[in-house]
């Protein structure tokens, strides 16, 4: 490319490959391209990115300089730093348009697959219905849709004349799921981009009912569903859900430091299958370890929610379609989940109380 052809398209095209570290989107779709001016082979950049971590902000810019420095013609290449950046672009609820017709959203997240995060999804939503609110669950599980089985639901939602999902009834819960538009055999190969538009469909283009709770089942990891949920719609908190392995404790960890990243209040830990009591004897057995969840709250400050046991009677629930609070909801299995709604029921109040002006 010849030095008088240089354009700011081809720079902003370069940047765009850059990306934020720990995360798979680019600087430039995060927002934090403030400005691109080209004078001859010399090239200004101007990027907000003032994150607390010293060495994130000296990653991004030496990201930069060599993406720009790569353009065939460019001689020199200065990136300038705005006094604003993750932080303050993060600020909660700053930008965020609110889901129609709900109350309060609360994430439900885990670090990997496998820890029973739909278990706890579908158990939470039920108890809060049972405790007289009007609940919804959106199963945000793009690859892994499992909230219908959970519930027993094969019907597809209806759509309303501006073409909005109408949520389907069941147990007192409205639910909205992927697995409601594509076959269950067919597995979804999307990339993020189509991840990410179908999570905002999700999020505005559903007919929710004067909702108190959302519930919202993201898909293991920190990805591109989980940014654009936290990014999009303003979120009261998240429960993460671990089991007491290293390796699950580790992503755990990780997905705590995500949503604290984008100012999204962590409720607490869950700790699942966290052991085994045998139906005959009592026996309790650790078969995953024990207490790494309780000790990762400590760690990382935040809350521990309580302990699920690794138990027939929770899995079978799910895989019938009739969850444990609702299927034995006198158990001492359904009261864990009750109190877990409580804790986080409290939370949300607590968080509103403070925020109120006087």
């Amino acid at each position: 490319m010849e030095v008088q052809r240089l354009s700011e398209q081809e720079v902003k095209k370069r940047l765009s490959q850059v990306k934020y570290p720990g995360y798979s989107r680019d600087i430039v779709s995060f927002g934090m391209l403030k400005g691109i001016h080209v004078e001859g082979p010399d090239v200004r950049v101007s990027l907000q990115i003032s994150s607390k971590d010293a060495g994130i902000r000296e990653k991004v810019v030496d990201q930069a300089k060599a993406a720009v420095a790569a353009i065939p013609g460019v001689a020199r290449v200065t990136v300038e730093l705005g006094q604003e950046g993750v932080e303050a672009a993060s600020k909660p609820d700053a930008g965020k348009a609110p889901i129609a017709g709900v109350e309060n959203t609360i994430a439900v997240a885990s670090g990997k697959g496998g820890v029973g995060k739909s278990t706890v999804s579908v158990n939470l939503a039920l108890a809060l219905a049972q405790n007289g609110s009007r609940v919804g669950i959106l199963d945000a599980d793009i690859y892994g849709p499992s909230i219908p089985l959970m519930l027993g639901i094969s019907e597809t939602p209806r759509v309303t004349p501006d073409r909005h999902l109408v949520p389907v009834d069941r147990y007192q819960l409205q639910v909205m799921s992927v697995g409601f538009l594509v076959d269950d055999t067919t597995p979804v190969i999307w990339r993020g981009p189509l991840v990410m538009q179908m999570v905002k469909q999700f999020l505005h283009g559903v007919a929710w009912r004067n909702l108190d709770f959302l519930v919202v089942d993201l898909p293991p990891g920190t990805g591109d569903a989980q940014l654009t949920l936290v990014q999009s719609v303003p979120i009261n908190g998240a429960v993460i859900v671990t089991t007491p392995q290293d390796v699950a404790l580790l992503d755990a960890k990780k997905a705590v430091k995500m949503f604290e990243k984008v100012n999204v209040p962590v409720f607490g830990i869950v700790e699942n299958m966290s052991y085994f009591l045998c139906p005959h004897c009592e026996h309790r057995t650790e078969i995953f370890s024990h207490g790494g969840g309780e000790e990762a709250s400590k760690l990382l400050s935040v809350p521990f929610l309580g302990e699920i046991p690794l138990d027939v009677a929770i899995r079978a629930g799910g895989d019938q379609g009739r969850p444990i609070v609702l299927a034995e909801p006198e158990s001492a299995q359904a009261e864990l989940f009750r109190r877990i709604s409580k804790q986080v029921v409290a939370r949300i109040a607590s968080a509103k109380k403070a925020a109120s002006p006087g």
